[in-house]
């Protein structure tokens, strides 16, 4: 991943708070629902949105895990049985509390350690990951739902070239790994199509019901 002299706050913002007017309106048949993510259901999917944001905002606080701690943690092993409104409440709360850490940060220059990727990173460039992280995982929750979903020319811009640098080796086949293989990029696609792509998911893949 590259490194980013650019403040990506702002975006990172929008597109966590789009995540969450996504989330607002689950029930609880819709935690039950699968998700482009294989294996998990969106009860799930949330369940690891909810704590990457915890660990975002921890390591953004200078008090995130040390780099030996195990990325698996971020990583639900069984769909959630917590009702939909609590889960919609935990997941607010979890935004709320990483886009405070992110804006509290004097300078993004500071070193996060981050488990999930099991390196210490400078800030601007955690907020890089977040960010397309937001992104897909916004585009995750909204196709579950059926839902349209696309972020805005600035971000998908801003996104692109993080998705570009985000390696493609055999570990991405791994069970705990945060992107599926990446798949191939047709002539002419869009930055939004070729993002999703890059990260492993099928735009043309059917959504919910």
């Amino acid at each position: 991943m590259p490194t980013n002299d650019t403040d990506l706050r702002d975006l990172d913002r929008a597109a966590v708070l789009e995540t969450v007017k996504l989330v607002s309106g689950i029930t609880e048949a819709d935690l039950l629902r699968p998700t482009p993510c294989a294996g998990w259901d969106l009860a799930a999917l949330l369940d690891h949105m909810t704590d990457q944001h915890h660990s975002f905002a921890a390591a953004a606080r200078g008090s995130g895990p040390g780099l030996d701690s195990d990325p698996a943690a971020l990583v639900p092993a069984v769909s959630s049985v917590v009702p939909a409104a609590e889960i919609v409440r935990r997941y607010a709360a979890a935004a709320d509390e990483v886009l405070a850490a992110f804006a509290a940060v004097e300078s993004l220059d500071r070193p996060f350690r981050l488990a999930e990727f099991n390196r210490a990173v400078p800030g601007r460039v955690a907020v890089g990951f977040h960010l397309v992280d937001y992104v897909v995982h916004g585009w995750d929750v909204a196709h579950s739902l059926g839902l349209p979903f696309e972020p805005d020319a600035e971000t998908l811009a801003r996104t692109l070239p993080i998705a570009r640098a985000v390696p493609d080796g055999p570990e991405r086949l791994d069970a705990n790994a945060a992107f599926a293989p990446a798949l191939p990029i047709p002539a002419g696609a869009d930055a939004w199509h070729e993002i999703l792509r890059l990260l492993g998911r099928d735009p043309a893949r059917p959504a919910a019901a």
